[in-house]
């Protein structure tokens, strides 16, 4: 098993008196910790504007983070194509790909935000056809140096991308998938689908189930595992673990909603959308709390033996999967993630890594 750590750079739910400076500061010491503690990759989302999550430029993010750790690799979960000029991405993830000696994993997104499509003045309707046809140039360009297209949206004349890539990127292309159609995606630009532990993994299954038949359909190889975007509270006994970790993945939850809009009804016009137009539909029906139990029950929390617990019926349900874990979310006090991190290093992470070896030995066999 491959274990990152997930940054989200949030405020939501953090005391008024936190000021975004800290919230930069502290995520990342933890990065600096998951580096030091023997993590596999940083990952970094992308979000604009609000105390949901604010980092704009993961890439950015990781020049900065793959100079100060040498030893780890960096990660995109996502760069949300659709607000980006593609030749730029490609540009800009070649440089960071050179800078990290071929370290960087590039995860893609196209967005769910109505706000933010809106801040960088365009709109959701568009972002399925802008996601399919940017994504293509990129993950062309990084694997022949070059960038050309005449598509819908993007006429790209033949131009050269320098410095030219040095490194194969096709086993390290990511592709957020939360909806049926972005699983398509996912598997014709041939990247692993990265999933957000927000709801029962047996809930989930069918989409992973379904990239793997594609995968293997279209590139004649088998699918990757994916990528499963998790959050974390580890704690040293279970008294009081429950509670606490619903009153930090409640908090997340709402601002999910908040941020996302989720009770809106506006995904039920917006083609390409249906699956979160049913979301809201479930949500009506068991209501925010109903919500919070779903994703209790797909999140990781408790003693190292808990979660080691729940990380292996996830195998059991879904196979091999990769990991990234956020420790810093819904307001949760530094203190208390730097602790969970801590733990979860010390008494998870290796016996997660003795996964890694498992899994490393049955592809040599």
């Amino acid at each position: 098993m491959d274990i990152g750590l997930q940054m989200v750079f949030t405020k939501y739910g953090c005391e008024e008196s936190v000021s975004d400076e800290q919230v930069w500061d502290e995520e990342l010491r933890i990065a600096g910790i998951a580096a030091d503690s023997g993590f596999d990759c940083l990952w970094a989302v992308e979000h604009h504007f609000r105390d949901y999550s604010f980092c704009p430029d993961n890439l950015q993010v990781m020049s900065y983070l793959t100079a100060k750790y040498p030893d780890i690799d960096v990660g995109t979960a996502a760069i949300i194509v659709p607000w980006q000029d593609p030749l730029r991405v490609a540009e800009k993830a070649a440089v960071l790909d050179h800078l990290s000696g071929g370290r960087l994993r590039l995860g893609m997104g196209r967005g769910l935000a109505r706000r933010e499509f809106e801040g960088f003045r365009t709109t959701m309707t568009e972002s399925r056809e802008r996601f399919d046809e940017a994504a293509a140039l990129i993950v062309d360009a990084m694997r022949t140096g070059w960038m050309e297209g005449d598509g819908k949206h993007y006429k790209q004349p033949k131009v050269e991308i320098r410095p030219r890539p040095r490194f194969p990127i096709d086993e390290r292309i990511y592709a957020v998938a939360s909806s049926e159609d972005s699983v398509v995606s996912a598997a014709k630009l041939g990247g692993r689908m990265v999933m957000f532990a927000d709801r029962p993994w047996e809930k989930r299954l069918p989409q992973i189930q379904q990239h793997a038949q594609l995968f293997e359909e279209i590139h004649g190889r088998p699918g990757p595992p994916p990528l499963t975007a998790d959050f974390c509270v580890c704690t040293p006994t279970m008294d009081g673990a429950e509670e606490q970790s619903r009153r930090y993945m409640g908090t997340f939850v709402y601002s999910n909603y908040d941020h996302y809009e989720l009770l809106g009804e506006h995904f039920s016009k917006i083609s390409g959308y249906d699956s979160y137009a049913a979301k809201v539909e479930v949500a009506k029906e068991v209501g925010i709390e109903g919500m919070v139990d779903g994703f209790m029950q797909a999140a990781v929390w408790g003693t190292p033996d808990r979660i080691l617990r729940e990380f292996e019926k996830r195998r059991e349900m879904i196979g091999d999967f990769e990991l990234a874990t956020s420790f810093r979310f819904g307001g949760i006090p530094y203190d208390l993630a730097e602790a969970s991190i801590k733990l979860f290093a010390k008494e998870v992470l290796p016996v997660l890594k003795t996964w890694k070896d498992e899994i490393r030995g049955q592809a040599a066999e």
